[in-house]
């Protein structure tokens, strides 16, 4: 009678930790996520940080040029990185260091004309939202392969 009340509980334990993931209600793959078109996109994040950032008219219409910069940047980057992904030399050190200025550049510019456009309070909150939106990768990627945590340092 033992082994039978055991080997029943073995079976619901087992059969519990087996269910299919979609059931547990896991994110959706990216092909599976609806795709919005840049324009989209851009409306949807000026619409977030006007909830968050309480943005008054003027301020969303210089920050939708910015987002709409942003994005146009974003899509010539991603369409450059899979051109240079799919060919089969690897960049040199030089043009993986010109890449990453290019990208802080970019970074300081885009930092500095937010600062004319949003206030300081505003600039502070901003900073806030970023640092919680990196927290949340970093556990995101913590576990990504083998069990085994990223090598993630703190940049803080």
């Amino acid at each position: 009678m033992k082994k039978l009340i055991i080997a029943a509980l073995l079976v619901v334990g087992m059969t519990s930790f087996a269910q299919d993931k979609k059931e547990m209600g896991t994110r959706p793959d990216r092909a599976e996520m609806e795709k919005f078109t840049p324009e989209q996109r851009n409306q949807l994040m000026l619409k977030k940080m006007t909830l968050e950032l309480d943005l008054n008219a003027s301020q969303q219409k210089e920050m939708s040029k910015i987002i709409a910069e942003k994005s146009t940047k974003r899509e010539a980057r991603m369409k450059e990185m899979k051109a240079s992904k799919d060919s089969t030399t690897k960049p040199t050190s030089d043009e993986m260091f010109a890449r990453k200025n290019r990208m802080l550049d970019e970074k300081i510019a885009m930092k500095e004309r937010m600062k004319k456009i949003i206030t300081p309070e505003q600039f502070k909150k901003l900073d806030e939202m970023k640092g919680k939106r990196q927290q949340g990768m970093k556990k995101r990627m913590m576990h990504h392969k083998d069990g085994k945590p990223a090598n993630m340092d703190d940049k803080k």
